[in-house]
């Protein structure tokens, strides 16, 4: 089944999302990993691709995993230091195990080379025309309710996301965040740009005070003075941590589903028994907007 179809019938959603193995050898785990996540079953379960495209193989293979589990998979597909060849080679294989839905990225530019080099990709628009022109999937596409990076201003941000969604994105799905407030923006924002598909929100539950500092300055993720107290007052405790991380991100979903905002995707950091702490905290929220 597409995410398309899934928004456009589940007016409340919940998704989780995966990331693969470095190693082959740990392949195995990882699936166990992905069936652990498919028992709570979310809407759907995006599995991500890895640096430089390094895991790619493996994203197939997991997410081939959450679909024989049941639930529909949503694969990354990184285009960074990919060739159109390579991106054709992968939507294939893609297609040969019965991947419907893929989200279309770009990716980090690796560090000390040359960007683009011929015949690799320089934007996600590109990606996204061709994951079009090879046809059969379902297509998302990565926005930044605080601007990405490399944007000049929200004005640019915003411009560049449109050539995505005019590309023949279906959806997007957003990066983190803590302050509903800043999407809530971000959704005005969009909306006057004339930017229609459905959006996403995406939302970690933070359980590790040291990781999500150094996430946080990657990404240029702002902390809200509330949670940054948590972070400052629990990090130093890991099961206190945990604890308040989960209470903190139910909070978020509930005043998102409250606000209008039924579609919600949990970064789960490959930790299932997070995921369930929090859709059990939300079971009878998430059942009601069925």
């Amino acid at each position: 089944m597409t995410i398309r179809q899934i928004l456009q019938e589940h007016p409340v959603t919940v998704s989780c999302e995966l990331f693969p193995p470095k190693e082959g050898r740990l392949l195995s785990e990882y699936k166990e990993i992905a069936r652990n996540v498919a028992a709570l079953s979310p809407s759907f379960i995006s599995v991500t691709y890895g640096a430089g495209g390094g895991t790619s193989a493996f994203t197939a293979e997991v997410a081939s995993e959450v679909e024989r589990s049941g639930v529909p998979a949503l694969a990354h597909l990184t285009c960074v230091a990919s060739t159109r060849q390579g991106v054709q080679e992968a939507l294939a294989a893609l297609r040969a195990r019965g991947i419907e839905n893929v989200l279309a990225l770009r990716g980090d530019i690796p560090k000390d080379a040359a960007f683009p080099l011929p015949g690799q990709y320089a934007h996600a628009d590109e990606l996204v025309r061709d994951v079009r022109a090879f046809g059969g999937f379902c297509i998302g596409a990565a926005c930044y309710p605080e601007g990405h990076p490399e944007s000049a201003n929200r004005r640019q941000d915003l411009d560049n996301l449109r050539r995505k969604v005019d590309a023949g994105v279906d959806f997007l799905t957003t990066q983190m965040f803590f302050d509903n407030n800043i999407l809530y923006n971000f959704l005005y924002r969009a909306q006057a740009a004339g930017i229609r598909v459905p959006v996403i929100a995406g939302v970690m539950p933070v359980t590790n005070g040291k990781q999500i500092r150094r996430i946080c300055r990657l990404s240029g993720t702002a902390l809200p003075p509330r949670f940054a107290a948590i972070v400052d007052r629990f990090g130093e405790d890991a099961r206190a941590m945990r604890q308040a991380g989960i209470a903190y991100c139910t909070e978020q979903i509930i005043d998102l589903i409250a606000n209008g905002v039924g579609h919600v995707h949990i970064y789960t950091m490959n930790q299932p028994e997070i995921a369930a702490r929090i859709i059990g905290n939300l079971s009878e929220i998430f059942r009601k907007g069925e």
